[in-house]
């Protein structure tokens, strides 16, 4: 077991939170988490964490504010109780969309969170697949941007070793990502032209490169809607993929997501464990959920040990 070391969790992924816990040999801290009848979040630590390097796992999923909130409170627990250094672990950094102005008199608030996050006592954030890369920059105390890339390519390999795979993008703001995955997975690769009309609503316009005859794997930083993934989807069988399968490092599935993947041509939708499944998203057979706890597991002893993570990072 690892001295000097204690590793808290929100509710938002309890599951993930044991499995890195057991990763680490670690049991996980004793904390108490509950709300006032106003819906005010109310945390008692139940240990003694002075002088104490803690971890805090919370992905700012669904309910977004919630769980963000119930993070910040911990971190301030934490300080209040003199740790002596408080790692935000962040497998799903929530408003991380919200990184530049797009239109007049709008927020910024993937910068606000970050500055929420610092004001509260956080040493160090942990986060993984950024919606946008540039978000590192909004925080001025060390962060690492961890990559799911490992725990995908590897189920891929296993499962895909014998196609003859295309990898897709599916707008062009996800090309280097695509390019990626391209050159680890020795295959070729197409690029989908979209056009977006407004918020959570795409046109597929048209497809750059050849997929007839090919395994079709699209590949994105996260689900949501699934609107733009399953016209991508249909637009690649049209063009003539023999097959189409899709992997993102984020399944938030919100809306109507669950329905439009039962009734796309997708055959398989490949997750992590980032954000935890509804009941109705386990129903779903062709959705496929991977874990990163051992990824973020190595993260959570490396930096505890003061050692370099930057293998961690491709």
């Amino acid at each position: 077991m690892l001295r000097s070391l204690a590793i808290f969790s929100g509710n938002a992924n309890r599951e993930l939170a044991d499995e890195i816990c057991r990763y680490v040999e670690v049991p996980p801290g004793n904390s108490t988490i509950s709300s006032f009848s106003d819906g005010e979040s109310y945390i008692e630590i139940g240990e003694n964490v002075r002088g104490v390097n803690c971890f805090v796992i919370q992905p700012t999923c669904t309910p977004v504010n919630q769980n963000l909130m119930e993070m910040l409170v911990m971190i301030d627990a934490l300080r209040r109780a003199s740790a002596g250094s408080i790692i935000a672990i962040m497998p799903y950094f929530g408003y991380a969309r919200q990184d530049r102005k797009v239109k007049p008199r709008t927020p910024i608030s993937a910068k606000l969170v970050a500055d929420l996050i610092t004001a509260a006592g956080a040493t160090r954030v942990v986060a993984m697949d950024l919606h946008a890369g540039q978000i590192q920059g909004f925080f001025n105390i060390p962060f690492d941007h961890l990559y799911a890339m490992p725990v995908l390519i590897e189920h891929i390999r296993e499962h895909e070793r014998d196609s003859d795979l295309v990898i897709v993008s599916p707008d062009a703001g996800g090309v280097e990502r695509a390019r990626a995955y391209a050159k680890r997975l020795r295959a070729s690769m197409a690029i989908i032209d979209k056009r977006r009309q407004r918020a959570n609503v795409s046109e597929v316009m048209n497809i750059i490169g050849s997929v007839t005859g090919k395994v079709a794997l699209i590949i994105d930083d996260m689900i949501d809607t699934a609107g733009t993934l399953t016209q991508a989807a249909q637009a690649v069988m049209d063009a003539g993929a023999s097959r189409v399968i899709a992997a993102a490092s984020h399944g938030v599935f919100s809306g109507p997501a669950i329905q439009r993947l039962r009734d796309s041509v997708l055959e398989s939708v490949i997750v992590t464990n980032s954000i935890p499944l509804a009941e109705d998203g386990r129903q779903v057979d062709k959705i496929v959920q991977l874990s990163v706890a051992r990824l973020l597991g190595e993260a959570v002893k490396r930096i505890h040990h003061g050692d370099s993570i930057s293998s961690l990072f491709i």
